[in-house]
């Protein structure tokens, strides 16, 4: 996948935010009603059918960058080797990045039991799933291999295409708190961030930054990929910020996480998480 132009991006910023206004206040009025729960966990007891392939080196890391916009922390612990591109059905637009799944192969004369965790950092090219009629995970050539019995790493990736089974798992970064990195092109009148290491959900539903001074959310509005943007200034910092997952809808807020001086390229690291 090709990332936006950055005149796009700004222009795709303004246009969504009604849709995704009108989507949260229905949330809230479910919530209010008790049909959606706020901190049920996203853990996944039942395995579902999928197919995996693998791409890039044979025991290499996988994805270089990526549909989610990652871009070089996919080739750095604790993404490193765990990454994974999925279907449409999946990957949901982008907010289906950073979520977490246990991928498993069936084969019993080749494969392990155990499954190996992987982390959405893009999208399976084409649309693969939708022809399979079934989900689609694009493993890195060392998470493939790792589906195997010892010694039979090799064996496994010469098949190329496997029946596996999956599920969605937390996310756990160990040692990790939340950070956000802001994007390149941004400015006091549009602020773009990317969101790294989320434990739990992994998923983002929305985000809303409020100024320095100020007792006002501001919405953010989903770009591609992982990244958010607000269109509208001056702003002023330091920015708090407040994400909801997209599964459960838990909410974290990162006091001053983004001081006055920020920088383009910068990432800011908070004192949270959600596990």
């Amino acid at each position: 996948m090709v990332a936006p132009t950055l005149n796009t991006m700004q222009r795709r910023c303004g246009f969504t935010g009604f849709v995704t206004l009108c989507c949260l206040l229905l949330l809230e009025c479910l919530k209010v009603a008790g049909n959606v729960p706020f901190a049920q966990e996203v853990s996944d007891l039942h395995w579902h059918r999928a197919v995996a392939t693998w791409y890039g080196s044979p025991e290499g890391d996988g994805s270089d960058g990526g549909a989610c916009g990652y871009g070089s922390l996919v080739d750095v612990k604790p993404f490193r080797a765990r990454v994974g591109a999925v279907s449409s059905m999946l990957f949901k637009k982008g907010e289906g990045c950073g979520a977490c799944y246990k991928v498993r192969c069936l084969d019993k004369s080749i494969c392990s039991r155990r499954a190996v965790t992987i982390i959405i950092t893009d999208e399976s090219p084409g649309n693969y799933g939708a022809n399979i009629g079934r989900p689609h995970f694009d493993l890195s050539g060392a998470a493939f291999g790792h589906m195997a019995v010892h010694g039979r790493n090799t064996e496994l990736r010469n098949r190329g295409e496997l029946p596996v089974v999956y599920r969605r798992t937390p996310c756990k970064y160990r040692g990790k708190n939340i950070a956000f990195h802001v994007n390149s092109g941004s400015n006091d009148n549009w602020l773009s961030l990317l969101v790294e290491y989320e434990d739990g959900d992994g998923d983002i539903g929305s985000m809303h930054i409020r100024e320095a001074n100020s007792n006002e959310w501001i919405e953010m509005n989903h770009l591609w990929g992982a990244n958010w943007c607000v269109n509208r200034g001056p702003l002023k910092g330091p920015f708090s910020v407040k994400l909801t997952t997209l599964s459960t809808g838990r909410t974290l807020s990162a006091r001053d996480v983004i001081p006055r001086n920020w920088s383009p390229k910068a990432t800011y690291t908070s004192r949270l998480n959600f596990l």
